[in-house]
């Protein structure tokens, strides 16, 4: 079954034409037996090798205005990532987009405002349909485009992984090509899209990326004109080319048009590509195939030797970083779709901080997923305000309202649009919380003293800008001892001025001065055993609330007594 070999000169018009090419770019040495390999160009033809790219004077990255750090290392979610459940945003934004490795943008947040700008920036650029179409569509083709280079990369046959090597690169080109034009028409407002319009053009016109357009359409046109015709007789398989054979399609389809039963699955390959590695038969025909079309093959063989390394880095940087971007929007859409408000806020190094119908991400992430509804809060902390003291019944909603207080901060230091309608934040150099642990059996120093240890460490290492959650400290003491030391705490929290949520049951620290406000978690007038789960700004008076649930169940004074004189 094995064809014939023969010695062939790499005569055909095709092969000469592309091998003169290649040897004008002195990029491949080759004989009459054949090519020997690809040769080093002298440094001052480097330059055309390469195609003189446009040197990225005014685009760097599309998340960081001024540099990437793009060999960041996935770390593990820190403390307090998982008290505010952040680490589940970030997992929830991620799922699916493994291969871009989004994690440690997410674990990156920003100190700069300028660079949160620059985000909200493309952010407003990507809300146009259109251009938001094409970005998903230059993804897409990106995804195929290294898809069919990691085939390639597995394929036995050379000659094989050479066809879909030109593939990748023409998927890629015509990508490229496209995402040019349409950022060239739609005059994007950001610096990021802008700057990096401007090197798309640059680098769409470069000689390296246009050799690479050229070879891979004359590769590709060659190829798609080879017509052969298989005989096969017993085991006796033969090659030859087509010579004006008749097509029975038609002839072959009135046939059996008579077996036809409506409409049925098609089971033909829609893209025409191979993706599964050929086996030893389809290998010694295309051996034939290749001995009665040297050049076009030969042209196959030159186009791998040139244009292994066909991408470009910052388009390739481009296509991970914008991401970032993506997901984030895929996951909003859900939530937003049912109502809810997400908005750029305005970020500052001033410690006031407002939001308007705001509301914890995590929860409603999973919420929407079971098609309940979703309680939205306000926050204001303004002028020498610095402490939110939350207090109210169990079950009321004070956690999550500290955790969405966390969330705002970080996902507005990510510069990221954040949940509400309206938005002002304060950029914090670092996070700290304090969470309920629980208790540690191999840890003989007790829940109260593990709390003061791990306070007094977030103390000592906070700053003026940072941001600190506490949620339900001191429920291992007595009201007494909470008090005082909370009023201790407090105090070192006003003197260092950090801004600070507090979710406790001691309801005297929310009246320790005017830095400090008072927020308490509602529940019905009517009903107080069923929660509102909204917590507004009013004075803290658990008195009040234990007397209207004491009346509901006849367990007040009045109640009581008149029992008892019955």
């Amino acid at each position: 079954m094995d064809p014939a070999r023969t010695t062939t000169r790499f005569e055909p018009p095709l092969g000469s034409w592309f091998l003169s090419q290649l040897q004008d770019r002195g990029t491949v040495m080759f004989t009459d037996e054949g090519i020997l390999g690809t040769r080093k160009p002298a440094p001052e033809n480097l330059a055309t090798l390469v195609g003189r790219e446009p040197k990225p004077e005014g685009f760097v990255s599309i998340l960081f205005p001024t540099g990437s750090p793009r060999e960041l290392v996935e770390g593990e979610a820190t403390r307090f990532l998982v008290d505010l459940q952040i680490n589940q945003i970030i997992a929830a934004t991620v799922a699916g987009r493994e291969q871009y490795q989004l994690k440690p943008y997410f674990y990156l947040p920003l100190q700069d405002l300028d660079v949160i700008s620059y985000r909200h920036e493309v952010f407003n650029d990507l809300a146009q349909a259109k251009l938001r179409r094409v970005v998903d569509g230059f993804a897409r083709a990106m995804l195929e485009m290294r898809r069919d280079r990691a085939l390639a990369d597995g394929f036995r046959d050379e000659r094989q992984r050479q066809a879909m090597l030109v593939d990748a690169a023409s998927i890629y080109c015509a990508a490229v090509t496209e995402l040019n034009e349409t950022l060239a028409d739609a005059a994007p407002a950001s610096r990021g899209l802008r700057a990096f319009g401007i090197y798309l053009a640059g680098y769409v016109k470069s000689s390296g990326f246009l050799a690479v357009v050229s070879d891979a359409a004359q590769v590709q046109e060659a190829l798609a004109k080879v017509r052969y015709c298989v005989g096969i007789k017993g085991n006796r398989v033969t090659v030859t080319r087509e010579e004006d054979s008749a097509d029975y399609t038609a002839e072959v389809r009135q046939t059996f048009e008579r077996f036809s039963q409506g409409q049925v699955k098609d089971y033909r390959r829609q893209n025409g590509k191979t993706i599964v590695d050929m086996n030893h038969v389809e290998r010694w025909i295309l051996d034939g195939v290749v001995q009665l079309f040297p050049g076009e093959f030969l042209a196959l063989q030159c186009f791998e030797l040139t244009h292994t390394e066909f991408g470009n880095e910052l388009v390739a940087a481009f296509d991970r970083e914008i991401q970032f971007y993506l997901a984030y929007l895929d996951l909003v859409a859900k939530p937003t779709a049912k109502g809810l408000s997400f908005c750029m806020p305005a970020v500052s190094h001033n410690k006031e901080v407002h939001a308007k119908e705001t509301f914890d991400l995590a929860l409603a992430i999973q919420i929407v997923a079971r098609a309940r509804s979703v309680v939205t809060n306000d926050i204001d902390l303004g002028g020498i305000e610095r402490i939110l003291v939350v207090s109210g019944p169990n079950q009321g909603g004070k956690t999550t309202f500290a955790r969405t207080f966390g969330q705002l901060h970080y996902l507005a230091a990510l510069g990221l649009p954040v949940p509400g309608k309206q938005a002002r934040l304060t950029l914090p150099d670092a996070i700290f919380t304090h969470f309920e642990l629980g208790e540690n059996t191999k840890d003989l120093q007790g829940k109260l003293m593990d709390d003061l240890v791990r306070i007094h460490d977030i103390l000592d290492a906070a700053t003026p800008r940072s941001l600190l959650i506490l949620n339900e400290i001191f429920t291992s003491t007595t009201l007494g001892d909470a008090i005082d030391l909370g009023t201790r705490i407090f105090a070192q929290i006003q003197s260092t001025d950090l801004v600070c949520v507090c979710v406790t049951f001691v309801e005297e620290l929310s009246r320790l001065g005017p830095t400090v406000v008072s927020m308490v978690s509602t529940a019905e007038a009517e009903n107080p055993a069923q929660r509102t789960f909204k917590v507004v700004r009013q004075r803290a008076d658990g008195s009040a609330y234990a007397m209207v649930l004491a009346q509901k169940y006849g367990l007040d004074y009045g109640s009581l007594k008149g029992r008892i004189n019955s």
